[in-house]
This record gives C-alpha cells, sequence and structure tokens, in this order.
C-alpha cells in the first residue's frame, strides 16, 4: 500500500517474474521500506533493466593493478595503502600496507593468480588476520555489506559467486551475516588493530575509486599526528626497512 502497488504485482517483483519495473516503481519501493541511500542504490542495481535478461556466468580473466597505481602507493612510503579489485582481492600494496594488513604472506603474493590474497577471505578464513583486528565483529560486517554492494554491480560474476559460495560453507559466521542483507557501501572510517609485531593502535581509513569501469579501490591508512598510532606505523615502517620488498610493476 505505501508503494502504490498491488501484492500480486509486488510478489512478482520479489521473484523475479517482472522485469520491466519503472524506476518510480522501484524508487516507491525503496522509501516504502525507508531503505538509506546506499541500500536504494543496490535496489537500483538489482533490478535496472540492462539486469533482468539472465546471462550465462563465465570466469573472466585474472585482473591486474594498473601500472600507474602501483606506481602511486609505492611513492606513498609513509601511508599503509592496499590496491582491491572488484571480488575484494587483492591487487598490490605498498611495502608499509603490506606489512600493516598481511606481513605473513609473500609480498609478491598479489601477482600469483592461482593464490592471490582477498581480503573478505583473509577476515574470515585466516586466523592471523582475524587477531589482527581488535573488532572483528564490527570489520566482518562492514566486509560483507561491502560484498553485498559488489555483488548488485556485478550480479553475473561467476567467481564472485564462488566466492561468496566457499565462504558461507567454510564460515558460519559468513553465512549468518550474507543472510542478514546488510548493505553499506563503506568508504571511510577507523579501525583497530592488535598488530603483533608493535602492538594496538586505531587508524582511520579512506577508499578512493578511479574514475573508470574496473571496480579498483585503494584502500589507504592514516594516522592522527602525534598519537601512539602514529608512532606505531613509524616503527612499522622502520622496522621494515631492512628488509624492503621488491615492487614490481605489471
Amino acid at each position: 500500500m505505501l508503494a502504490g502497488v498491488s501484492p500480486t504485482y509486488y510478489s512478482r517483483l520479489e521473484q523475479g517474474l517482472s522485469t520491466n519495473a519503472s524506476e518510480a516503481v522501484i524508487a516507491s519501493i525503496a522509501r516504502a521500506l525507508n531503505l538509506n541511500a546506499d541500500e536504494r542504490a543496490h535496489l537500483f542495481n538489482l533490478a535496472r533493466p540492462e539486469h533482468s535478461t539472465p546471462k550465462r556466468k563465465t570466469a573472466s580473466k585474472p585482473d591486474h593493478a594498473r601500472a600507474g597505481t602501483i606506481r602511486l602507493i609505492t611513492s606513498l612510503a609513509g601511508t599503509p595503502a592496499v590496491i582491491i579489485g572488484k571480488r575484494s582481492e587483492v591487487l598490490g600494496w605498498n611495502a608499509l600496507g603490506h606489512r600493516l594488513v598481511a606481513g605473513h604472506l609473500d609480498f609478491d603474493s598479489p601477482e600469483r593468480i592461482a593464490d592471490r590474497p582477498n581480503m573478505t577471505r583473509l577476515l574470515f578464513l585466516d586466523a592471523h588476520t582475524r587477531e589482527l583486528y581488535t573488532r572483528w565483529q564490527e570489520e566482518a560486517v562492514r566486509a560483507v555489506s561491502s560484498l553485498r554492494v559488489l555483488g548488485g554491480k556485478s550480479p553475473e560474476d561467476a567467481e564472485l559467486t564462488a566466492l561468496v559460495g566457499e565462504l558461507t560453507v567454510k564460515s558460519p559466521e559468513f553465512g549468518n551475516l550474507w543472510a542478514k542483507h546488510p548493505v553499506k557501501n563503506c568508504v571511510s572510517g577507523s579501525k583497530s588493530f592488535q598488530h603483533p609485531e608493535v602492538g594496538g593502535f586505531d587508524l582511520d581509513f579512506e577508499v578512493l575509486t578511479p574514475p573508470d569501469d574496473s571496480g579498483h579501490r585503494m584502500l589507504m591508512y592514516t594516522a592522527r599526528p602525534g598519537t601512539a598510532a602514529a608512532s606505531a606505523l613509524d616503527l612499522l615502517a622502520r622496522s621494515g626497512e631492512t628488509r624492503t620488498p621488491r615492487i614490481s610493476v605489471q
């Protein structure tokens, strides 16, 4: 009633039997459901006409970060930075970003397609990563919410579907969160770390998205000047100076 559509038509929309709903109808449903901005965008991604015709899910070619993006984050020696693909896979990182989020992995692991790290998979299935985040549950909700947004943008992505399936089977916590359908485009905020080398501290983060259709994102961390977090980052950077990894630009 609130959306101004009949129960029968609404049921057909829910079941995917009606594929020509107008933007006005979708907007009315979003208002009736009190969706926030991220949830509303997600609804339009799912219901827009270009997604209405079922397509065969096919595997895509392995993704790679642009050489210019790699050079950019490498130049930011004091700022931890990670390049993430459209399935939350790691496409590259600078030395400090690597030491911050995955120092237990090889630096060049993003270059190896077969065992390329995935930020969401690490969060739910890797014990080291789980211990890294003091507020793990908050981080888990954030990761699942972001993955929902990615899924709405690429509903025919076979690798993304496989990732969701794998995590649902291997992690009951992921399965429970995924079933709740959280949707949020997490582009900034703060994270609490308990790092094995430099201890506990909080960092702010920003997610920067290039103005193209690559789906790549740059996740960058900063510490407020003069804080314990800034000292921890400086210590982490200095502890890695004697073993700076080779940076490969493809």
